[in-house]
Protein backbone atom coordinates (compact mmCIF):
# COMPACT_ATOMS: atom_id res chain seq x y z
CA UNK A 1 0.00 0.00 0.00
CA UNK A 2 1.30 3.38 -0.73
CA UNK A 3 3.23 5.54 1.93
CA UNK A 4 0.87 8.30 3.97
CA UNK A 5 2.73 11.15 6.20
CA UNK A 6 1.12 13.16 8.22
CA UNK A 7 1.99 16.02 10.55
CA UNK A 8 1.01 17.78 13.54
CA UNK A 9 0.33 17.33 17.57
CA UNK A 10 -1.20 14.94 19.68
CA UNK A 11 -2.35 15.67 22.70
CA UNK A 12 -2.92 13.23 26.09
CA UNK A 13 -6.92 12.87 25.91
CA UNK A 14 -8.48 13.19 29.63
CA UNK A 15 -12.25 11.81 29.51
CA UNK A 16 -14.82 11.53 32.65
CA UNK A 17 -16.22 8.24 32.37
CA UNK A 18 -19.77 7.89 30.40
CA UNK A 19 -21.37 10.80 30.44
CA UNK A 20 -20.40 11.99 33.83
CA UNK A 21 -19.69 16.08 34.13
CA UNK A 22 -16.22 16.88 35.35
CA UNK A 23 -17.65 17.85 39.16
CA UNK A 24 -19.12 14.44 39.17
CA UNK A 25 -15.93 12.51 37.89
CA UNK A 26 -13.25 11.00 40.12
CA UNK A 27 -11.12 9.25 37.76
CA UNK A 28 -10.59 10.18 34.26
CA UNK A 29 -9.84 7.49 31.46
CA UNK A 30 -6.61 8.49 29.42
CA UNK A 31 -5.91 7.79 25.67
CA UNK A 32 -4.40 10.10 23.18
CA UNK A 33 -5.29 12.42 19.74
CA UNK A 34 -5.05 14.79 17.73
CA UNK A 35 -6.21 15.02 14.22
CA UNK A 36 -2.90 14.32 12.06
CA UNK A 37 -2.55 11.50 14.04
CA UNK A 38 -6.18 10.17 14.17
CA UNK A 39 -5.50 10.01 10.22
CA UNK A 40 -2.39 8.55 10.69
CA UNK A 41 -4.00 5.44 12.84
CA UNK A 42 -6.58 5.11 10.40
CA UNK A 43 -4.28 4.60 7.45
CA UNK A 44 -2.50 2.06 9.40
CA UNK A 45 -5.52 0.50 9.71
CA UNK A 46 -6.15 -0.12 6.10
CA UNK A 47 -2.99 -1.22 5.42
CA UNK A 48 -1.00 1.59 4.34
CA UNK A 49 2.80 2.39 6.00
CA UNK A 50 1.40 5.24 7.96
CA UNK A 51 3.66 8.20 9.06
CA UNK A 52 3.39 10.43 11.72
CA UNK A 53 5.74 13.29 11.99
CA UNK A 54 5.70 15.52 15.02
CA UNK A 55 7.50 16.41 18.37
CA UNK A 56 6.41 15.18 21.57
CA UNK A 57 8.48 15.88 25.53
CA UNK A 58 11.33 13.41 25.98
CA UNK A 59 9.53 12.37 29.10
CA UNK A 60 7.69 9.38 30.13
CA UNK A 61 4.60 11.04 28.52
CA UNK A 62 5.88 11.66 25.70
CA UNK A 63 7.17 8.12 25.45
CA UNK A 64 3.64 7.00 26.60
CA UNK A 65 2.13 9.05 24.00
CA UNK A 66 4.67 7.13 21.19
CA UNK A 67 4.24 3.49 22.51
CA UNK A 68 0.17 3.72 22.10
CA UNK A 69 0.52 4.85 18.37
CA UNK A 70 3.59 2.31 17.43
CA UNK A 71 0.84 -0.64 19.10
CA UNK A 72 -2.31 0.74 16.53
CA UNK A 73 0.53 0.70 13.58
CA UNK A 74 1.51 4.06 13.45
CA UNK A 75 5.54 4.66 12.50
CA UNK A 76 6.46 7.04 14.34
CA UNK A 77 10.45 6.98 13.66
CA UNK A 78 10.49 10.50 12.45
CA UNK A 79 9.33 12.26 15.86
CA UNK A 80 11.65 14.56 17.19
CA UNK A 81 11.75 14.03 21.33
CA UNK A 82 12.47 17.49 23.33
CA UNK A 83 10.71 20.40 24.90
CA UNK A 84 8.65 20.66 28.67
CA UNK A 85 5.19 18.83 27.92
CA UNK A 86 2.77 17.45 25.88
CA UNK A 87 -0.90 19.49 25.55
CA UNK A 88 -3.62 18.10 26.65
CA UNK A 89 -7.42 17.86 26.14
CA UNK A 90 -10.33 17.50 28.84
CA UNK A 91 -13.41 16.09 27.63
CA UNK A 92 -16.97 15.85 29.10
CA UNK A 93 -19.08 13.92 26.29
CA UNK A 94 -22.63 15.05 26.16
CA UNK A 95 -25.71 13.34 25.95
CA UNK A 96 -29.52 13.80 24.33
CA UNK A 97 -29.68 18.17 24.96
CA UNK A 98 -26.49 18.62 26.33
CA UNK A 99 -23.29 19.41 24.77
CA UNK A 100 -20.31 17.73 24.93
CA UNK A 101 -17.01 19.68 26.18
CA UNK A 102 -13.82 20.14 25.42
CA UNK A 103 -11.54 22.20 27.40
CA UNK A 104 -7.33 22.09 26.05
CA UNK A 105 -4.51 22.94 28.15
CA UNK A 106 -1.99 23.13 25.15
CA UNK A 107 0.15 26.40 26.23
CA UNK A 108 3.75 25.85 26.18
CA UNK A 109 3.68 22.35 24.39
CA UNK A 110 6.47 20.31 22.52
CA UNK A 111 4.86 21.02 19.32
CA UNK A 112 3.94 24.52 20.33
CA UNK A 113 7.82 25.45 19.85
CA UNK A 114 8.45 23.88 16.47
CA UNK A 115 10.92 25.30 13.80
CA UNK A 116 11.82 25.39 10.21
CA UNK A 117 14.52 23.45 9.68
CA UNK A 118 13.90 20.81 12.83
CA UNK A 119 12.45 18.14 11.02
CA UNK A 120 14.26 16.52 8.44
CA UNK A 121 11.62 15.71 5.37
CA UNK A 122 13.47 14.43 3.04
CA UNK A 123 13.97 11.21 5.48
CA UNK A 124 10.19 11.68 6.53
CA UNK A 125 8.80 11.95 2.93
CA UNK A 126 11.11 9.22 1.26
CA UNK A 127 8.84 7.04 -0.65
CA UNK A 128 5.46 8.82 0.31
CA UNK A 129 2.73 9.04 -2.12
CA UNK A 130 0.65 11.65 0.11
CA UNK A 131 1.00 14.37 2.91
CA UNK A 132 -1.99 15.65 5.30
CA UNK A 133 -2.32 18.23 7.67
CA UNK A 134 -4.66 20.25 8.92
CA UNK A 135 -5.58 24.34 9.72
CA UNK A 136 -4.91 23.46 13.11
CA UNK A 137 -1.06 22.66 13.07
CA UNK A 138 -0.58 26.27 11.35
CA UNK A 139 -2.62 28.00 14.15
CA UNK A 140 -0.49 26.75 17.32
CA UNK A 141 2.02 29.56 16.68
CA UNK A 142 3.52 31.30 14.04
CA UNK A 143 6.67 29.06 14.06
CA UNK A 144 4.50 26.19 13.36
CA UNK A 145 2.67 28.09 10.90
CA UNK A 146 5.79 28.40 8.92
CA UNK A 147 6.88 25.00 9.46
CA UNK A 148 3.47 23.81 8.02
CA UNK A 149 4.66 25.84 4.86
CA UNK A 150 7.95 24.47 4.93
CA UNK A 151 6.60 21.14 5.05
CA UNK A 152 3.85 21.27 2.39
CA UNK A 153 6.87 22.62 -0.17
CA UNK A 154 8.97 19.48 0.46
CA UNK A 155 6.07 17.81 0.20
CA UNK A 156 5.87 19.04 -3.02
CA UNK A 157 9.11 18.88 -4.18
CA UNK A 158 8.94 15.11 -3.75
CA UNK A 159 5.45 14.88 -5.62
CA UNK A 160 3.34 14.13 -2.96
CA UNK A 161 -0.45 14.86 -3.41
CA UNK A 162 -1.01 16.97 -0.58
CA UNK A 163 -4.58 17.18 1.52
CA UNK A 164 -5.41 19.74 3.98
CA UNK A 165 -8.33 19.42 6.47
CA UNK A 166 -9.19 23.60 6.95
CA UNK A 167 -10.38 22.70 10.88
CA UNK A 168 -10.92 26.30 11.49
CA UNK A 169 -10.50 26.74 15.69
CA UNK A 170 -11.54 30.00 16.98
CA UNK A 171 -9.64 29.21 20.57
CA UNK A 172 -6.48 29.55 18.49
CA UNK A 173 -6.29 32.50 16.25
CA UNK A 174 -8.45 35.26 14.84
CA UNK A 175 -10.82 34.41 11.12
CA UNK A 176 -8.24 37.14 9.80
CA UNK A 177 -5.22 35.22 10.52
CA UNK A 178 -6.10 32.33 9.47
CA UNK A 179 -7.35 33.67 6.35
CA UNK A 180 -3.95 35.02 5.76
CA UNK A 181 -2.00 32.08 6.56
CA UNK A 182 -4.37 29.43 5.24
CA UNK A 183 -4.52 31.33 1.61
CA UNK A 184 -0.61 30.32 1.35
CA UNK A 185 -1.27 26.40 2.32
CA UNK A 186 -4.09 26.63 -0.01
CA UNK A 187 -0.94 27.04 -3.05
CA UNK A 188 0.63 23.85 -2.26
CA UNK A 189 -3.17 22.40 -1.40
CA UNK A 190 -4.52 19.34 -3.82
CA UNK A 191 -7.26 17.96 -2.01
CA UNK A 192 -9.11 20.24 0.59
CA UNK A 193 -11.78 19.54 3.15
CA UNK A 194 -13.47 21.56 4.69
CA UNK A 195 -17.09 22.71 6.36
CA UNK A 196 -19.05 25.57 4.80
CA UNK A 197 -18.79 27.48 8.11
CA UNK A 198 -15.20 27.39 8.06
CA UNK A 199 -15.14 28.44 4.26
CA UNK A 200 -16.77 31.27 5.43
CA UNK A 201 -15.06 31.99 8.35
CA UNK A 202 -11.45 31.55 7.12
CA UNK A 203 -12.05 32.33 3.22
CA UNK A 204 -15.28 34.84 3.60
CA UNK A 205 -16.85 32.38 0.91
CA UNK A 206 -20.49 31.94 1.50
CA UNK A 207 -22.96 30.76 -0.62
CA UNK A 208 -25.93 33.09 -1.74
CA UNK A 209 -28.78 33.52 0.82
CA UNK A 210 -27.65 31.52 3.66
CA UNK A 211 -26.56 31.47 7.16
CA UNK A 212 -23.37 28.73 8.23
CA UNK A 213 -25.07 28.53 11.87
CA UNK A 214 -28.52 26.93 10.80
CA UNK A 215 -28.48 23.02 11.40
CA UNK A 216 -30.07 22.22 7.97
CA UNK A 217 -28.04 20.54 5.39
CA UNK A 218 -29.19 22.13 1.30
CA UNK A 219 -27.08 20.41 -1.12
CA UNK A 220 -27.33 23.23 -3.87
CA UNK A 221 -25.22 25.82 -1.00
CA UNK A 222 -22.24 23.22 -0.99
CA UNK A 223 -21.93 22.92 -4.33
CA UNK A 224 -21.62 26.83 -4.57
CA UNK A 225 -19.32 26.47 -1.88
CA UNK A 226 -17.21 24.05 -3.49
CA UNK A 227 -17.56 26.23 -6.77
CA UNK A 228 -16.35 29.22 -4.88
CA UNK A 229 -13.44 27.64 -3.46
CA UNK A 230 -11.77 25.61 -6.76
CA UNK A 231 -12.55 28.93 -8.40
CA UNK A 232 -9.92 30.81 -5.81
CA UNK A 233 -7.42 28.49 -5.25
CA UNK A 234 -6.64 27.03 -8.76
CA UNK A 235 -4.18 24.63 -7.28
CA UNK A 236 -6.87 22.92 -5.71
CA UNK A 237 -8.00 19.96 -7.69
CA UNK A 238 -11.11 18.21 -5.35
CA UNK A 239 -12.45 20.01 -2.25
CA UNK A 240 -14.71 17.30 0.03
CA UNK A 241 -17.32 18.04 2.67
CA UNK A 242 -18.60 15.84 5.22
CA UNK A 243 -22.41 16.49 6.19
CA UNK A 244 -23.24 16.84 9.75
CA UNK A 245 -27.09 17.47 11.18
CA UNK A 246 -26.64 17.36 14.50
CA UNK A 247 -30.10 16.61 16.03
CA UNK A 248 -28.88 16.88 19.26
CA UNK A 249 -25.29 15.21 21.48
CA UNK A 250 -26.78 11.47 21.11
CA UNK A 251 -27.82 11.78 17.48
CA UNK A 252 -26.56 12.94 14.30
CA UNK A 253 -27.38 12.73 10.27
CA UNK A 254 -24.14 12.26 8.36
CA UNK A 255 -23.19 12.14 4.83
CA UNK A 256 -20.58 13.80 2.10
CA UNK A 257 -20.15 15.59 -1.07
CA UNK A 258 -16.88 15.23 -3.31
CA UNK A 259 -16.30 18.20 -6.07
CA UNK A 260 -13.86 18.81 -8.41
CA UNK A 261 -13.96 20.48 -11.58
CA UNK A 262 -15.58 17.77 -13.72
CA UNK A 263 -18.61 17.14 -11.50
CA UNK A 264 -19.63 16.16 -8.15
CA UNK A 265 -20.71 13.11 -5.93
CA UNK A 266 -22.48 12.79 -3.03
CA UNK A 267 -22.60 10.02 -0.80
CA UNK A 268 -25.46 8.21 1.04
CA UNK A 269 -27.05 10.02 3.81
CA UNK A 270 -26.59 7.68 7.67
CA UNK A 271 -28.52 8.43 10.79
CA UNK A 272 -26.02 7.57 13.42
CA UNK A 273 -26.62 7.11 17.33
CA UNK A 274 -23.11 8.65 18.68
CA UNK A 275 -20.89 6.33 20.83
CA UNK A 276 -18.03 9.10 20.65
CA UNK A 277 -18.20 11.96 18.06
CA UNK A 278 -14.66 13.25 18.23
CA UNK A 279 -12.19 12.24 15.42
CA UNK A 280 -15.32 11.37 12.93
CA UNK A 281 -13.94 14.28 10.68
CA UNK A 282 -10.30 12.90 10.91
CA UNK A 283 -12.02 9.24 9.93
CA UNK A 284 -13.30 10.51 6.84
CA UNK A 285 -10.19 12.18 6.22
CA UNK A 286 -8.32 8.97 6.15
CA UNK A 287 -10.85 6.96 4.01
CA UNK A 288 -10.74 9.37 1.13
CA UNK A 289 -7.14 9.47 1.11
CA UNK A 290 -7.28 5.47 1.29
CA UNK A 291 -9.72 6.08 -1.32
CA UNK A 292 -7.97 8.20 -3.90
CA UNK A 293 -4.69 6.81 -3.54
CA UNK A 294 -6.71 3.41 -4.97
CA UNK A 295 -7.78 4.96 -7.78
CA UNK A 296 -11.12 4.83 -6.67
CA UNK A 297 -13.94 6.75 -8.76
CA UNK A 298 -15.35 9.99 -7.25
CA UNK A 299 -18.40 8.40 -6.19
CA UNK A 300 -16.91 5.11 -5.07
CA UNK A 301 -14.63 7.29 -2.78
CA UNK A 302 -17.07 9.50 -1.03
CA UNK A 303 -19.45 6.68 -0.33
CA UNK A 304 -16.27 4.97 1.26
CA UNK A 305 -15.26 7.87 3.23
CA UNK A 306 -18.41 8.41 4.48
CA UNK A 307 -19.07 4.76 5.40
CA UNK A 308 -15.52 4.83 7.32
CA UNK A 309 -16.37 8.48 9.01
CA UNK A 310 -20.03 6.92 10.05
CA UNK A 311 -18.33 3.70 11.94
CA UNK A 312 -16.14 6.35 13.75
CA UNK A 313 -18.93 7.21 15.44
CA UNK A 314 -19.36 3.82 17.38
CA UNK A 315 -15.72 3.69 18.73
CA UNK A 316 -15.15 5.61 22.04
CA UNK A 317 -12.01 7.53 21.93
CA UNK A 318 -10.04 9.22 18.99
CA UNK A 319 -9.27 6.83 16.60
CA UNK A 320 -11.24 4.85 14.01
CA UNK A 321 -10.79 1.11 14.38
CA UNK A 322 -13.05 -0.33 11.75
CA UNK A 323 -11.24 -2.35 9.36
CA UNK A 324 -11.52 -2.14 5.84
CA UNK A 325 -13.88 -4.66 4.85
CA UNK A 326 -16.30 -3.36 7.79
CA UNK A 327 -16.09 0.15 5.92
CA UNK A 328 -16.84 -1.61 2.66
CA UNK A 329 -19.90 -4.07 3.59
CA UNK A 330 -21.30 -0.09 5.21
CA UNK A 331 -20.54 1.52 2.00
CA UNK A 332 -22.58 -1.04 -0.11
CA UNK A 333 -24.98 -1.11 2.01
CA UNK A 334 -25.23 -3.56 5.08
CA UNK A 335 -25.85 -1.11 8.12
CA UNK A 336 -27.74 -3.54 9.88
CA UNK A 337 -25.62 -4.14 12.70
CA UNK A 338 -26.33 -7.43 12.97
CA UNK A 339 -24.48 -9.38 15.01
CA UNK A 340 -21.09 -11.59 13.05
CA UNK A 341 -21.31 -15.05 13.71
Amino acid sequence: MPVVTTFGEVMLRLKTPGYQRFVQSQELEATFGGGEANVAVSLARLGHTSRWVSIVPKNPVGEWALAELRKLGVDVSYVARRGERLGIYFLESGASQRPSLVVYDRGRSAFSTLKTGELDWDKALAGAKWFHTTGITPALSENCAAATLEALAAAKRVGCTASVDLNYRRKLWSPERAGEVMTEVMKYTDVLIASEEDCEIVFGIKASGTDSALGTIVPERYLEVASQVLARFPNVWCIAFALRESHSASRTGWSALLADRQGHSFSRRYEINVVDRVGAGDSFVAGLIHALLAGRDQKVAVEFAAAASALKHSFPGDANLATEAEIEALARGDGSGRVQR
